[in-house]
């Protein structure tokens, strides 16, 4: 029987500066805090529909064997990227947005959206609708 997907729920983000990483999703990307869990070292964020967990590391719910935090490499070994979709798109916006707050921004490809990395090495790509036929 096949699996009947509907869309992603959540994902989590191991971090090793839970307040850094809460700024950058909600002032950079606007996502607002849904439920903040504190004594677990747990901050839910609202992406659209869906959540991205920020879980501090070492706290009591933290899974050392999930990966590292990897501030200021180019790519975190705890996720490998998140991509969000976001409508409208409208790519010069969003390069100059992300810009102004500082974010290092990768290559934009037409397919792909564009992309950046958060304040600990994980890769974000922004992705606008499919173009039409």
């Amino acid at each position: 029987m096949p699996i009947p997907i509907r869309e992603i729920d959540h994902v989590v983000i191991r971090c090793a500066d839970l307040d850094n990483m809460v700024a950058f999703y909600r002032d950079v990307l606007n996502c607002p805090i849904d439920k903040e869990q504190r004594d677990l070292g747990l901050i839910q964020m609202r992406a659209g529909r869906s959540l991205i967990d920020l879980l501090a590391v070492g706290t009591k719910i933290d899974r050392p064997d999930s990966g590292s935090p990897g501030a200021g490499r180019k790519r975190a070994a705890n996720m490998d990227h998140l991509y969000v979709r976001v409508e409208p798109f409208d790519a010069d916006a969003l390069r100059a947005h992300l810009q102004a707050h500082g974010v290092r921004i990768g290559d934009e490809a037409r397919q792909y959206g564009a992309e950046g990395y958060d304040p600990e090495g994980n890769m974000v790509q922004l992705k606008g609708p499919p173009e039409s036929a």
